[in-house]
């Protein structure tokens, strides 16, 4: 008998007892849950040692507390919510490259960063900007109340979203593939054949794999909520006059293109009753033709003669 298994049978059954409800139920594939509140992988039958499914059972392991944020609790849970703001304005400013300027010293004044920025020039002849700030969540109040103040206010919204939940979700997912794998290490130690050494080694890959993604997952949601972002488009005062005043070259141009878009329709409309010129022209010269055809052989009428 082989009584490091017995060994590692009586352990993997005391965790099994004592854990709490864990998320190990579809954690990785081929898997189903025994009756000991145990994780049991389909994948270990036919081992060569007739106990390997048992010795192989890996335990439902206990969710791990989230770590404290900063957005506050949920009331009567204790669960720390995790909000992810953004802020977006829209600003009327006369120079816009110095407003993008200045937002940029803004957010380095709270503890962020200038993430893009984008400066072009429309058809008017007017600048206008897109500008992403990030800073920290603690800072985002103060640092909407610096955008307003760069020029002025045409629209101003902010937006939280709520992924407490899904953090909640993820964090013990972690958790549970965590223990999965240091128990999957664990039975490795104890494996002696070839054939069981590869099925572990897979296994563990395909834990290692899942506990990396939930990892960048909750990486991408921590950046998203420490760091806010906020939207600031900026553009120049519509000028005097209408939006580019008044410009006798404009008009002129406006007429040149009024000319050749006449010319541009005449054009078009020749070539589109083309076929019913070509077809009508040709009718008129049969006609023409057949006419001419009758008079040369009719025989002229006979005069009669004048008596003397």
């Amino acid at each position: 008998m082989n009584y490091k298994l017995v060994a590692l049978i009586l352990v993997c059954c005391a965790v099994a007892a004592t854990g709490c409800m864990g998320v190990a139920d579809n954690v990785i594939p081929n898997q189903r849950t025994s009756s000991a509140g145990s994780v049991v992988d389909s994948n270990w039958q036919g081992l060569s040692e007739e106990k390997a499914p048992a010795a192989y059972q890996i335990a439902a392991p206990a969710a791990a507390p989230i770590a404290s944020g900063d957005s506050g609790t949920v009331p009567g849970t204790g669960i720390d919510t995790r909000i992810i703001k953004t802020g977006t304005a829209t600003i009327e400013v006369k120079d816009v490259t110095a407003s993008a300027d200045s937002l940029k010293a803004l957010a380095v004044q709270k503890g962020g960063y200038l993430s893009s920025s984008n400066i072009q020039k429309n058809t008017n002849n007017r600048f206008y900007a897109t500008v992403v700030l990030r800073v920290p969540q603690a800072q985002f109040d103060s640092t909407m109340e610096g955008v307003k103040a760069v020029g002025t206010v045409k629209s101003i919204s902010t937006s939280g979203q709520d992924v407490t939940e899904e953090y909640v979700d993820l964090q013990a997912q972690k958790t549970s593939y965590q223990n999965q794998l240091a128990q999957y290490n664990e039975i490795m130690k104890k494996a002696d054949k070839v054939e069981d050494v590869i099925k572990i080694r897979a296994q563990i890959n395909i834990v290692q794999t899942a506990l990396d993604r939930i990892e960048g997952r909750m990486r991408y949601l921590n950046s998203r909520i420490d760091i806010s972002t906020i939207n600031v488009n900026l553009q120049e005062p519509e000028p005097v006059g209408g939006e580019t005043g008044h410009s006798f070259i404009t008009v002129i141009n406006e007429g040149i293109g009024g000319f050749l878009g006449m010319i541009d329709a005449l054009i078009i409309l020749f070539f589109t009753f083309l076929p019913l010129i070509i077809i009508g022209g040709g009718a008129y010269g049969i006609y023409r033709w057949r006419k001419n055809k009758n008079v040369i052989v009719s025989p002229a009428p006979q005069q009669q003669e004048k008596k003397p």
